[in-house]
């Protein structure tokens, strides 16, 4: 049902207690324990705000470190001081404005072009649904988003639906959605006031659940074949001190990039020059100190946009979309594998951290035009891109779908401003690199593509759970808090719907030439805020226990219903592996075999081992070079060429999965130059192939993964 309420907040009573005489210690302690509860009220947003603030600084510095070849540590310590600089600024203007005059608000803090009506008190607002055309919009619009989400969650099951069905219902849905949010802006006589803020109770609950999620982190390990790149680039940096504008896994920066990684991403640097300076290995920088705090910035990130968008019952909407995260996983592009599991690679944070806060700085934006909301959207555009690349592809879509939303209600500088803000950088900063060094095109297996309906089934999933998805993607403006949050809602769903219609993501696909990011499409969304809202709808019913009860008896519902028809995020079938102790996001047999042939003294040259082994190495040491680290990335070099090739064909035999000759393999050997071969004891015939190749023995390991060295003979 459309969310119809407008939250009014009750001016504050003045404090009875005298200020001076016998009562002032117990006045004093009273503002003692007000400031207190004021700073925890405020906590989530000077972290999240702080992290982009400090991380955009750094990505600029990075950047701006390509002009005077500066090393990675230099320019972190740089970062150190500029953020102690930024640091005292702000805490002296927080003194300095604790102590100022409160009888009258800051001058960027009004709206710069809100209509005198904006100021009419929320009450007088007219409910979404109060004339009759309204409500048969509003009744079309459930029965169109009711059919579009459950064909939708049906179309990746045995039933046999064609994706038109949801996609037109869909469409439908989101038109009409965005007609009545639009028509309840401009027929109101005022706007929704902004979200009450949140009480130190409510934001000590989101702080002990970030922390939670935070400390869930060390024991949750899923390797992914992406860290080898990731990882394995701020393990490099951390041993050199240098930045590889080459190629760094097959050659010594030597090599030219792989293409569809231009040099843009400043997380890994960070990580790699972090690691430098404190003196610790980046894999361990990366594991046990940054990707607990990144989870909980996500966390907390996540808390706000839900606070600010649920028109009742925050804690309870909040609480679902951490479950949802726990309990949806499973397949590779579900989100929860995106958000802890994933969370140390730039695209995981991301998702589960930009674009709820790119989201919030917009909602904010539009609802004060203050300075200080438009400082953040570019912050966080920054951000953004020294995060992933796909960045450049997802935010021009999410902020197009909120400008659009907010052009239709006569904001269009307001549009303008942000789209400009938040679009500049990222974009700015992908031409250049591609002017400089022509990145960024995808090939071969990088070109994968996935319909609309594959995208669905990907990452917004399908049976029960596909149709909460769709539920929430399309009732999630009926739900929002009214006004800029409502219409921010409607303005994604709108924008998806569309890109669901088959043969636009195809179209798509045909007008960029890449098609590897284009399932990432409903990133757009933020996805578990909508799916918290769910339980905030306002049930009819005679008391507000009653109404409350009804709320957690859908919460209850929700969390079942992920817990029964999805994958958890600790199932093994998330391929994860749940350790009683922190541990690296490794495999723990395949880190120490790594860790065994790194202390090995080993001829010179190129060191080959099972794949999983070669895949692993990189994320270890940089010192140990290995002949494929991972046989995806051979698609950037052609799978065609000699290079490839003497690859693959060692990389079998030493897998077992091959048995070429001695022949076959001996100008392979010499064109890599490999100094040592080393497999798996149940792998007789590399074992007893080896010393046929001018390789002898010279290292054993016992089981658990027995496996025998050889080096080559001088």
């Amino acid at each position: 049902m459309a969310n119809v309420d407008s939250i009014a907040v009750a001016p504050a009573e003045p404090d009875p207690t005298p200020r001076t005489g016998p009562a002032s210690r117990p006045a004093n302690t009273r503002a003692g324990l007000a400031r207190v509860r004021a700073l925890v009220a405020a906590a989530p947003a000077i972290l999240t705000d702080g992290a982009v603030i400090a991380f955009a600084l750094f990505t600029v510095l990075y950047h701006l470190a390509f002009l005077g070849d500066l090393r990675p540590s230099v320019t972190f310590r740089i970062w150190l001081l500029c953020c102690v600089v930024l640091a005292v600024v702000a805490v002296l203007r927080a003194r300095r404005r604790a102590g100022a005059p409160t009888d009258s608000a800051p001058a960027d803090s009004a709206p710069a072009d809100s209509a005198p009506a904006d100021s009419a008190p929320a009450a007088q607002q007219e409910p979404v649904s109060a004339r009759p055309a309204d409500r048969r919009l509003l009744i079309g619009v459930l029965v169109a988003a009711a059919v579009a989400a459950v064909s939708a969650g049906l179309a990746g099951t045995s039933v046999n639906l064609t994706w038109w069905i949801p996609a037109v219902a869909g469409l439908l849905a989101a038109v009409g959605g965005l007609l009545l949010v639009r028509q309840a802006w401009l027929s109101g006589p005022a706007p929704t006031p902004a979200a009450p803020a949140p009480t130190a109770a409510q934001t000590a609950y989101a702080l002990v659940v970030s922390a939670l999620v935070g400390i869930s982190s060390f024991f949750m390990a899923r390797n992914t074949p992406d860290d080898v790149y990731y990882v394995g680039k701020s393990v490099w940096i951390a041993e050199r001190d240098l930045i590889p504008l080459n190629d760094f896994l097959f050659s010594e920066n030597v090599l030219p990039a792989m293409g569809s990684q231009p040099p843009i991403p400043s997380i890994e640097v960070f990580d790699g020059a972090f690691a430098n300076v404190v003196g610790i290995h980046a894999s361990s920088a990366l594991w046990y100190v940054l990707l607990p705090i990144m989870a909980v910035l996500a966390a907390l990130a996540l808390w706000r946009l839900t606070h600010r968008w649920a028109p009742r019952r925050p804690l309870l909407a909040f609480t679902v979309a951490i479950a949802y995260l726990y309990l949806v996983a499973g397949d590779d592009a579900a989100l929860g594998t995106f958000h802890l599991l994933r969370l140390h690679e730039g695209k995981g944070i991301f998702v589960s951290a930009v674009i709820p806060l790119m989201w919030l700085y917009l909602t904010e934006w539009f609802d004060n035009r203050t300075r200080r909301s438009l400082v953040l959207i570019v912050a966080l555009s920054i951000t953004a891109i020294g995060l992933t690349n796909t960045a450049a592809i997802i935010l021009p879509m999410l902020v197009g779908a909120a400008g659009f939303a907010m052009l239709l209600v006569g904001r269009w500088k307001a549009a303008v401003v942000a789209a400009v803000a938040a679009l500049a950088y990222p974009i700015g900063s992908l031409v250049v690199s591609r002017l400089l060094l022509g990145g960024m095109t995808a090939t071969g297996a990088d070109d994968a593509f996935f319909n609309a309906a594959y995208t669905y089934k990907r990452t917004l999933l399908f049976g029960v759970v596909g149709v909460i998805s769709g539920l929430a993607l399309w009732c999630g403006a009926l739900l929002a808090r009214r006004r800029t949050p409502a219409l921010l809602a409607a303005g994604a769903a709108l924008a998806l719907s569309v890109l669901f219609v088959p043969g636009v993501l195809e179209l798509l696909s045909a007008l960029s030439g890449i098609s590897v990011v284009l399932w990432r499409v409903p990133w757009l969304l933020a996805l578990p805020t909508l799916i918290g809202l769910l339980c905030t709808v306002r049930v009819p019913a005679p008391t507000v226990a009653l109404r409350r009860a009804a709320s957690g008896g859908i919460a209850v519902l929700l969390v079942a219903a992920f817990a029964l028809f999805a994958t958890p995020m600790w199932s093994a079938k998330s391929w994860v592996e749940v350790h009683p102790r922190p541990t690296w996001k490794l495999p723990q047999q395949r880190q120490a075999i790594s860790f065994w042939i790194k202390g090995l003294d080993r001829p010179q040259g190129l060191l080959l081992a099972p794949k999983t082994i070669m895949r692993t190495t990189p994320i270890i040491t940089s010192e140990v070079r290995v002949v494929l680290p991972r046989d995806f990335y051979l698609v950037e070099y052609d799978l065609n060429s000699q290079f490839a090739k003497d690859r693959l064909l060692l990389a079998d035999f030493a897998d077992g999965t091959a048995s070429p000759t001695p022949a076959e393999l001996t100008p392979a050997l010499d064109r890599l130059d490999v100094g040592t071969i080393c497999v798996y004891n149940g792998n007789r015939y590399a074992r007893d192939t080896a010393p046929q190749l001018g390789y002898q023995e010279f290292a054993a390991r016992k089981a658990p993964g027995a496996m025998t060295c050889f080096g080559r003979a001088d």
